[in-house]
């Protein structure tokens, strides 16, 4: 059995969205948690410490943008890749110097679960070199 390739936490109220996702990452080689809200993505986040936090922007409860900032506020220095899925705009995934809605990342929500995969796998190895801030 291969190693999984990272841990990826996906927080959705849509359970087919969420499903779909999680198969694609999974047939990836990644080890896939999920959670249907924000809180439940905390708690999940807090239990695994995963590489890669994948959110929709809009959930009922705690947001997305809660999600991410409160995620990104307990991990501290160990701050996973958080990318925050909206149907807001479409085209291109786009990448903010700073935060913005609480993700450096944002991907359309329309975007194939394939492409989602090779997003975040090019977002995990440019981390894996990144030197940690000490």
């Amino acid at each position: 059995m291969e190693a999984s390739r990272g841990k990826i936490l996906l927080i959705d109220d849509d359970p087919f969205f969420r499903r779909v996702l999680a198969d694609a990452f999974a047939e990836g080689g990644f080890t896939v948690f999920t959670a249907k809200d924000g809180d439940e993505g905390v708690a999940t986040f807090l239990e695994v410490s995963p590489d890669a936090v994948i959110s929709d922007l809009i959930m009922p409860g705690k947001g997305g943008v809660s999600t991410c900032l409160e995620i990104s506020r307990l991990a501290g220095a160990r701050e996973p890749v958080i990318v925050l899925l909206t149907s807001m705009f479409q085209g291109k995934a786009r990448e903010h110097e700073t935060p913005e809605m609480g993700a450096r990342f944002h991907i359309p929500k329309s975007t194939k679960p394939l492409d989602i995969v090779i997003i975040v796998e090019q977002l995990l190895d440019r981390t894996r070199f990144r030197p940690i801030a000490g």
